[in-house]
């Protein structure tokens, strides 16, 4: 069943109370109490449109798809120059597919792969996690298609089409679609057949799909004119789009013209909580579902206090690394699809590191250290499990190193920032595995086993993926800790 978008007059019936009106070119005078749940309803939505826009958009982004309605397969493990998102992977290979739909439907095609673990995720502006196809629910043996719409799509209302496997409505016009895939990269043979599998994944507009591509240009520009081919440059389809940056950056400097256009392409439900909240502290803001960003009449606001409340906001966030009671009680909750998860884990996810995948398909603890003080780069630890202690998975586990503030990897020559079956381990005679974090190799620790560090006073973090996880065996399994060396 179809949404629609929540009218300005329920928003302003939700608004905060004491909030004050915008006016045409005034000024919107907000308090730190109402900038705060500003911050943290909207971070879901300022993250996501960096990073997808980034993943499109952005030339300096090794993985760039070089726009919307383009594919990029990504055959090496990323490495510290990918700085468009925070905490990235670097266990698995990527295929990226950011999709356009306001002009058209599109058809995302897929081969099969040979692959132990291969999924799809699907995500919009508002940051909610939809996982349609995965080798955990049987999928990617066979060939498929899959077409993607939303609310706003033209001249398409959800009816099947001879050819497409599955139909998707998106809850936003600008989607990321990312394929996770386990390489194989012992095995030559079948790695070659992923990465061979991986560069034919495509994207097609449904003209073309039906066949009337000789007649349609293969996709055109959003609110372009007819006939307007969307081989445009860079520079041109970038043009269509408010100029995205850091989150901070958006929070300071063009909130309002952000959020109106996230909002003018995004399907809210009357009956969902975060929705209607989100809509409701915009509200004071002039920003609702259908409104015109017009600089010379939008109103201001203290773009330097909305940021120090969203740095405030991050700093929080990112503490709760460190809070056993909260990963405890929300690492399974976290990167659901819509209407089930909560505000507090989805500010923490967006902040964190966003796009990552639900419990069913991966998990994300945290290793903290034996004390509980932070891990700092001026010290050495190392990380010991037995064989027995080795997280419960059916596809496979890695454990990867950042800093802590920026999330990014920590550079260095030997380009290793994670310890897993596909960025290299070795496991001791009983199984087991020693793996060491420190700024020179120790005697007697594999290559394999180390992660490098720069001796400076740089706070860490590591965090563990665990791919199709076994949930009954996880209950009673507890991630290990660091000791400081």
């Amino acid at each position: 069943m179809k949404h629609f978008a929540l009218s300005l007059a329920l928003a302003a019936s939700l608004s905060a109370p004491g909030a004050v009106s915008a006016q045409s070119g005034g000024t919107v005078e907000l308090t730190d109490a109402q900038m705060v749940p500003l911050v943290r309803r909207s971070y879901q939505y300022v993250a996501m449109f960096n990073v997808n826009n980034t993943f499109a958009l952005d030339p300096d982004n090794p993985m760039t798809t070089g726009g919307y309605n383009r594919t990029f397969a990504s055959t090496e493990l990323a490495d510290h120059t990918l700085q468009a998102i925070a905490r990235p992977n670097n266990d698995t290979l990527y295929t990226i597919a950011l999709i356009d739909v306001t002009e058209e439907p599109v058809v995302l095609k897929m081969p099969a792969f040979d692959s132990t673990y291969v999924s799809l995720m699907v995500t919009a502006y508002d940051h909610y996690v939809n996982i349609p196809m995965s080798t955990t629910k049987g999928d990617f043996s066979e060939p498929a298609t899959m077409l993607f719409y939303s609310e706003r799509t033209p001249g398409y209302d959800g009816a099947l089409v001879e050819g497409v496997d599955m139909i998707v409505e998106t809850t936003g016009d600008f989607v990321s679609a990312v394929f996770r895939v386990m390489p194989h990269a012992a095995e030559p043979e079948r790695l070659e057949r992923n990465l061979a599998a991986m560069r034919r994944v495509d994207v097609e507009p449904l003209s073309e799909f039906l066949g009337r591509g000789d007649q349609e240009p293969h996709v055109r520009s959003w609110g372009s004119p007819r006939g307007i081919s969307r081989n445009l440059d860079l520079r041109e389809d970038s043009a269509r789009f408010p100029p995205h940056g850091s989150d901070f950056e958006v929070f300071e400097d063009r909130f309002i013209e952000v959020m109106q256009f996230v909002v003018n392409h995004t399907t809210f439900d009357p009956e969902d909580a975060l929705d209607a909240g989100l809509l409701a502290v915009l509200e004071p803001l002039g920003i609702a579902p259908g409104n015109t960003y017009d600089p010379d009449t939008a109103p201001e606001i203290d773009g330097d206090a909305l940021r120090a409340v969203a740095q405030r906001v991050a700093a929080e966030e990112l503490a709760k690394f460190g809070d056993q009671a909260f990963l405890d009680e929300n690492l399974t909750g976290l990167f659901q699809p819509k209407g089930q998860i909560t505000l507090e884990a989805q500010t923490f996810q967006s902040v964190a590191g966003p796009v990552g995948q639900p419990a069913d398909q991966a998990l994300y603890p945290a290793i903290l250290t034996e004390d509980g003080a932070p891990m700092n780069a001026l010290h050495d630890y190392e990380i010991v499990m037995t064989a027995e202690e080795l997280p419960p998975v059916n596809a496979f586990w890695s454990a990867t190193l950042y800093e802590n503030e920026t999330g990014f990897f920590i550079p260095n020559d030997r380009f290793k920032y994670s310890v897993g079956e596909n960025a290299g381990f070795k496991l001791d005679e009983d199984g087991g595995i020693r793996i060491v974090i420190a700024a020179e190799q120790p005697a007697g620790v594999p290559e394999e086993n180390w992660l490098p560090i720069n001796r400076q006073d740089m706070d860490l973090d590591i965090i563990m993926r665990l791919y199709a996880p076994d949930l009954e065996k996880y209950k009673s399994w507890t991630p290990p800790k660091a000791n400081k060396l």
